[in-house]
């Protein structure tokens, strides 16, 4: 079954007509708008025509229209162009809570750079009350900026009123309307504005094209300086076939509205009363009146947002927060309304679109309504359908992918410094130190090493998934020099949401696994969860005189990584349908790849220090070494190995949270090349799972053990850097 779309207010699909009337602009006509000859004369003419449409629909001039590369650019010209042609009058800027980001972040620059700025509340409805806006007012406040309509939960703001209130003192008002277009009556001169924001793709243009209604006599800073294109106002050649689009979604909006309008709302509403018969639990957010006809935001209590959206996959929709292992990342909006956390944790946005049918709403409620009843059985019982487990995708069922859903680093280190140290003679390593296991002295000859993990999957598939947890979990044994001799299972499963066989096949993985490292898992322990984990609890054996810890790195030893980066990225890039067949099953093949024998041929050195790459990234593994061996150490950038394809993805952001929470981690003690990029950062700090071994140890067997590591295939093992000098474990990354 094709997906069910309800997530118009995110993007619309291009418009047949509007992708018609674009079409001669990619086939024939091609001149620039500013020639004078007949190619440019043809351009021009529809760039023009177009202008005219967007002023119609906004029943402007047309010369009061900029077109732009979309809302946000359009934003942020309103306020800095505003800001910046103001400041001798003032510095003071007045906005809400619940503003987009292309505004919010807007007004955060600008408060770096002299200016105040007041962000006004809203009600339990998201609405503001404009006497808010008229007592924040001061001598200094020369713009006030307020969207049109939410586009979390619709609630459509009185524009009209705050603009009265903006001209009885003077001042500029701007709205962000790119959610209301083509939804609601947007006439700037009912609105009484001064500027308004256009996003062509959320009115069945194309993404990348906008435009802001600047009225007449109102002066700008320019923010794109160049040729006299658009008035003089934005340099840069006219995106023609876009703008013709942009122009021709305008018309259709205007033309179709009040139908438009009685559909989206009719969609809406049957979504929600369907919803709301099956499932007594759920929560309206937003105004119930004064909202967009097509947006629906409903809670559903005590389920996490993205776990439904997991759960849903035949229905698109978006979640209005973000569950990571430590914390709940609530949007704006939500918190600015003051939604509780059991309700704001399990919002999800709906939004109805021309092209959305009663039938699409029955499947979907249809949907959610399982999902929902999985997620909380005793909502309403169903009989749940077996799905088929070869087209289940485990990645679908998680929001925290591999070690790069543990708790965030900087959090879990106050928390172990303030548990009280152990005093038994016995414990060699324990809580007192980052090493990832702990080792107990039976006697002399004799130590126990044992180490527990576990995480979500990082694969689809199940039984990879297994193998790639009971890699990672055996690596700690690896990581501490000693010999694994047996473990135990660690599973967390939603037996509500998948069935049994997909667990079957995830302890096949890890025993066939550790049947490779020559042991046997001989039990362990399982619970309930709302998505799948599993890990091993391993137990090894070693000498008491030879452990590796992290906490005997010298100055002058060579630093050797095992395995490439880029697990962690990779996995993001998998989860979310990016990842080519290639690039998906070599970090299958590495996350699978036991670290035994780099551990064989780590004994025949005489090492200082090691432990393995996961979760808190390179750099976050070698924070750990480096200050507990109080050595400061410098890492080459060039000599990192990376898989392929890691560059390209990560440039393209797709990287886990769990990186950006590592970045943090390790912003204190880390100092960067200037020409490192932010790109590079993200790869450095990625959070593996089941990444290699680092290794520290003299400089003049470095050579010697990347032959011996070489010969044993580990192809990818390279010398990245070196400790330096004793100091406070500062890294360099060069």
């Amino acid at each position: 079954m094709n997906p069910i779309y309800l997530d118009y207010n995110a993007t619309t699909p291009v418009d047949k007509e509007v992708a018609e009337e674009m079409k001669p602009y990619i086939e024939e006509y091609f001149g620039n708008p500013s020639s004078m000859h007949a190619f440019g004369v043809k351009t021009k003419n529809a760039v023009e025509k177009a202008r005219k449409q967007v002023a119609e629909l906004l029943n402007c001039k047309p010369y009061e229209i900029i077109f732009t590369s979309g809302g946000t650019e359009s934003n942020n010209y309103a306020i800095k162009g505003i800001a910046l042609a103001n400041r001798k009058k003032g510095n003071h800027i007045i906005t809400s809570s619940i503003e987009h980001p292309a505004v919010l972040e807007v007004c955060k620059y600008l408060e770096k750079n002299g200016f105040n700025v007041t962000y006004i509340p809203v009600d339990k409805f998201g609405l503001i009350d404009p006497d808010d806006i008229k007592n924040a007012i001061t001598s200094q406040t020369i713009l006030i900026s307020v969207m049109h309509a939410n586009n979390e939960v619709g609630t459509i703001q009185a524009v009209s009123d705050i603009s009265k209130i903006a001209k009885e003192y003077g001042i500029f008002i701007h709205t962000d309307a790119a959610q209301s277009i083509g939804k609601i009556q947007t006439d700037v001169k009912e609105l009484g504005i001064d500027l308004l924001s256009v996003a062509g793709h959320k009115l069945y243009a194309p993404k990348g094209i906008g435009a802001l209604f600047v009225r007449n006599g109102i002066k700008l800073e320019k923010l794109i300086h160049g040729a006299d294109h658009e008035q003089n106002l934005r340099a840069g050649t006219e995106n023609v076939l876009e703008i013709v689009g942009l122009g021709k979604a305008c018309e259709i909006a205007k033309r179709d509205l009040k139908k438009n309008m009685m559909h989206f709302e009719k969609m809406r509403d049957l979504l929600y009363n369907s919803l709301k018969q099956e499932l007594s639990i759920i929560k309206l957010n937003g105004h119930p009146e004064k909202r967009l006809p097509n947006t629906l935001s409903i809670s559903f209590p005590n389920i996490e947002a993205n776990t439904l959206l997991s759960e849903i996959e035949g229905v698109a929709a978006s979640a209005g927060a973000a569950c990571h292992a430590d914390s709940i990342d609530v949007s704006t909006v939500l918190q600015a309304m003051n939604i509780p956390i059991e309700y704001a944790m399990g919002t999800v946005r709906f939004s109805t679109g021309r092209y959305t049918t009663e039938n699409d709403i029955d499947k979907a409620v249809e949907i959610i309504t399982e999902a929902v009843t999985k997620l909380i059985p005793a909502e309403k019982p169903l009989q749940i359908k077996t799905p088929d487990i070869s087209k289940i995708k485990l990645t679908h069922f998680t929001h925290g992918l591999g070690c790069a859903c543990k708790i965030r680093p900087q959090y879990l280190e106050k928390i172990l410094k303030a548990l009280p140290i152990h005093d038994d003679p016995n414990v060699l390593i324990g809580t007192n130190t980052s090493d990832d296991a702990a080792v107990y002295k039976l006697d002399n000859n004799t130590a126990i090493v044992q180490s527990v993990d576990f995480f979500t999957p990082v694969v689809d598939d199940p039984y990879h998934f297994g193998a790639i947890a009971a890699a990672n979990s055996l690596s700690d044994i690896y990581a501490m020099g000693a010999k694994p001799v047996f473990a135990l299972n660690i599973v967390g499963f939603p037996d509500n949401r998948l069935p049994m066989d997909v667990l079957k096949q995830i302890l096949l993985g890890a025993q066939d696994k550790a049947k490779e490292a020559g042991i046997s898992i001989i039990g362990g322990h399982t619970v309930e969860d709302t998505e799948p984990k599993y890990g091993l609890v391993v137990t090894g054996l070693i000498n008491p005189n030879k452990i590796l810890s992290n906490k005997n790195a010298q100055p002058g030893d060579a630093i050797i990584l095992t395995k490439p980066l880029g697990l962690g990225i990779i996995s993001t890039a998998v989860k979310r349908g990016l990842a080519d067949e290639k690039t998906t099953n070599k970090a299958i093949q590495i996350m699978s790849e036991l670290n035994h024998n780099s551990a064989e041929v780590m004994k025949k050195f005489p090492v200082n220090a090691c432990t393995d790459i996961t979760g808190f990234g390179l750099l976050g593994h070698l924070k750990e070494m480096s200050c507990a061996s109080k050595v400061n150490a410098e890492i080459i950038l060039d000599n990192v190995p990376v898989i392929d394809k890691t560059w390209d993805l990560a440039s393209a952001n797709i990287v886990p949270g769990g990186s950006l929470n590592n970045l943090k981690y390790i912003s204190e003690i880390v100092r960067w090349d200037e020409n490192i990029s932010h790109t590079a950062k993200l790869i450095l700090a990625d959070a593996q799972t089941s990444g290699g071994l680092l290794i520290s140890l003299p400089f003049e067997f470095k050579d010697q053990i990347l032959n011996d590591l070489h010969k044993k295939g580990i192809t990818d093992s390279s010398f990245i850097g070196r400790f330096t000098k004793n100091g406070n474990g500062e890294i360099y990354v060069k």
